[in-house]
């Protein structure tokens, strides 16, 4: 009688003995190929990890402890074992289950997968968390040796090792990726496997030198002293032993009794252990051994000698049709610290215009220090202290930098809060993937990078954060433009980068006191949410209680019937002196802060623009794809519905996208780009002239008084 159809989870694997547990293997490599072979998929690798996905139920309690799989296209064995049995017959099809993990799917998926290297920092992330709330699950994770060389996996493994986490690592080391796994760590993992034949021809070698006369002994000695200078780096696990890492193997792979065995070892040894597990790709399946490349998937070549799929009575292909032992072609052989930033800090209540690098410029000036202190604190200081509030009162929020504790103003809540504050060095991949990973264990973390060094970690925000849905509150430091550092420091990209992903939340503040109602309602609501806020100092407005802003609401500051500024950030107080500006030359101009980059607040916007002979939208951002960008899709998306907005031109107001910008101080490179009032006042002129537009009366304000009084007119319409 079949097994895999009456098993209703993992717990009852535990009950099998060991020849009911071979048949299951063999039955779950029959569906994989026989459901594979119509719906395309990731053989090999799923048919290498049966016995270790086995081993690893039976000795873990899922879904209490957690079972992390990268890439996650070994996981289908995972999948049939975990309650899918019925279903995988749908797999990767429409509306069926999918190629990967997938949390909607079973409380057994941690994680939804799909890039290599995620799992490492992920799991990190999880026993995180596990360690803070002093809980007592057990975490395991599982690791191809190609995932292992990525990057973001080092970034993770010297995070482990520095902060000795207790976490299973399961190495499964069949020596391919997609391709056969190149390069330096390809060939290490190769000259492990061959240690045991070196630790033979050690004790050779010993007797050979040992039987020389009169200075056999001595020359023993030398020997021994030199050998263990050459092998203490090549003998088997030493890197990982090196990085604190408990290195067990090489185990054989395909041997479960023996996989038990070892794992349960390894979750007692306190701290991270990893287990050199060595595995066939393909294992079971005679094509697949021998074309690993061929088989990985997802399209495959021809599976001949399978039987031909019925479909079943909901339409789909049967999730298990019964191969024959020819089908198969054999079965299974014999059971075989954190460093430094790369940028100086820069002092919470310093020049916000000062280089991040300032420390390489030369000591400043008195003058320079004088007028730097006269400054109201920076938008970083206003940050970290509403943090800093916040987690006072939940328990929940973790702080998450890379090598960049004062820079971001983390310092400041690492001297509060030391057990909830992360610094994983240089490593911003592995900052925001361990921030999903916490999240994921029910955390609050907020990971504060600057601008410019988040966008080393794009592809954590995708793929880890908003793939997941996950809160995970990223603090966007350094927006904008940041000064003498240049073209590889300025923050002008991520918006265009962050509006185009599901899920995100994007917010910048009008002025510092925002900033801390943002900070606020980032807690406060459940999605990825993106702060963006520069490296300048505040406008010194008065100080008022923080309150949580509805998600995507605006707020008109002021109105005005022929020209509508919408701002995003602090470069609305520019638009209002431009608007002041212009008001002296008799131009009506009116002036929405949009507060979010996405969602919208698409009535607000459409509302106010209506019957306006120009919308001018400002940031402090590349213009392509960017803020202005989605303000425009707005009007047009209008323009189709409502010939009220066909007569609204607009006009994109931002950084350039055609060339990098330069180093200068913040103040020169604005004026450059004509991102200063004045030259935001310029650039609607002209516009204004090219429209041929006339303004409705002169009528001249008292714009210098109005300048020293940032954002001090009272708001009209709808606000927050």
């Amino acid at each position: 009688m079949a097994i895999l159809p009456t098993l209703r989870g993992p717990s009852e694997l535990r009950g099998l003995s060991d020849d009911q547990l071979n048949s299951l293997a063999a039955e779950i490599r029959e569906c994989i190929i026989s459901t594979v072979a119509r719906t395309g998929g990731h053989l090999g690798s799923s048919l290498g990890v049966v016995e270790l996905t086995l081993a690893l139920h039976r000795v873990l309690e899922s879904p209490r402890d957690r079972i992390v799989w990268d890439t996650g296209h070994q996981a289908y064995a995972h999948k049939l074992l975990t309650g899918r049995y019925s279903r995988f017959g749908t797999l990767r099809q429409l509306g069926g289950i999918g190629g990967f993990p997938r949390r909607e799917e079973s409380e057994h998926d941690v994680f939804d997968g799909g890039h290599a290297g995620t799992g490492l920092s992920i799991a990190q992330g999880l026993a995180t968390a596990r360690d803070m709330r002093h809980s007592m699950e057990r975490i395991a994770v599982v690791v191809g040796d190609a995932a292992l060389i990525s990057g973001l996996s080092l970034e993770a493994l010297n995070d482990i090792g520095h902060r000795q986490t207790q976490l299973l690592i399961v190495l499964n080391d069949n020596a391919m990726s997609i391709s056969p796994t190149v390069g330096a760590f390809s060939q290490y993992f190769s000259t492990l496997k061959l240690s045991s034949a070196w630790k033979q021809s050690k004790t050779a070698y010993d007797r050979i030198v040992e039987s020389l006369p009169v200075v056999g002994r001595p020359a023993l000695s030398l020997s021994r002293r030199i050998r263990r200078m050459v092998v203490n780096f090549a003998q088997p696990g030493q890197l990982f032993e090196d990085l604190g890492i408990t290195y067990l193997g090489v185990i054989p792979g395909h041997n479960r009794r023996g996989l038990e065995h070892i794992f349960r070892a390894a979750l007692d040894v306190p701290g991270p252990v990893l287990v050199h597990v060595r595995t066939r790709k393909g294992a079971g399946y005679r094509p697949a051994e021998r074309d690993q490349i061929a088989f990985h998937g997802a399209a495959l070549p021809p599976m001949p000698g399978l039987p031909e799929a019925r479909p079943g009575s909901d339409g789909h292909a049967p999730a298990h049709a019964p191969l024959s032992g020819a089908a198969l072609a054999r079965k299974e052989s014999a059971m075989p610290q954190p460093g430094g930033s790369d940028e100086a800090p820069v002092e919470p209540s310093g020049n916000g215009n000062a280089s991040a690098g300032a420390a390489d410029m030369g000591t400043p000036s008195e003058a320079a220090r004088a007028a730097a202190a006269s400054r109201p604190p920076n938008y970083t200081y206003h940050f970290a202290r509403e943090l800093i509030d916040l987690a006072r009162i939940d328990r929940r929020i973790v702080a998450v930098t890379a090598g960049m504790p004062t820079g971001t103003g983390l310092h400041l809540f690492q001297a509060e809060f030391p057990d909830r504050f992360i610094d994983v060095g240089i490593a911003e991949q592995h900052a925001v993937a361990l921030s999903a990973g916490m999240a994921l264990a029910g955390e609050r973390p907020v990971v504060a990078l600057y601008s410019t060094f988040l966008q080393r970690a794009f592809d954590q925000e995708v793929h880890d954060v908003c793939q997941n849905d996950l809160p995970v509150v990223i603090a966007v430091d350094r927006a904008g433009l940041v000064g003498e550092d240049g073209t590889s420091h300025q923050g002008m990209f991520t918006i265009p980068s962050q509006r185009q992903l599901p899920r995100m939340v994007i917010a910048s503040p009008k002025d510092e006191q925002e900033l801390r109602s943002l900070v606020k309602t980032a807690f406060a609501q459940v999605h990825p949410f993106a702060l963006h806020y520069p490296r300048d100092p505040g406008f010194g407005v008065p100080v008022r209680e923080p309150q949580v802003i509805p998600v995507g609401m605006g707020e008109l500051l002021r109105e005005g019937r022929q020209v509508l500024i919408v701002g995003f950030g602090p470069i609305v107080e520019r638009g209002r002196q431009a608007a002041d500006i212009l008001e002296s030359e008799g131009w009506s101009v009116g002036l929405l802060n949009a507060r979010f980059a996405k969602p919208l607040d698409r009535q607000l916007i459409l509302d106010t623009a209506r019957g306006k002979t120009l919308l001018v939208t400002l940031e402090e951002s590349v213009v392509t794809g960017g803020f202005g960008t989605g303000v425009l899709e707005l009007l047009e998306e209008a323009r189709l519905a409502d010939p009220a907005y066909r007569e609204v031109a607009v006009r994109i107001v931002g950084i350039p996208a055609e060339c990098f910008v330069e180093h200068g101080s913040v103040d020169q490179l604005r004026r450059l780009l004509r991102l200063d009032a004045p030259g935001i006042a310029d650039q609607i002129r002209e516009t204004l002239v090219r429209l041929r537009a006339t303004p409705d009366a002169v009528a001249p304000i008292d714009a210098a008084a109005s300048i020293a009084a940032p954002l001090a007119i009272r708001p009209r319409g709808r606000t927050a």
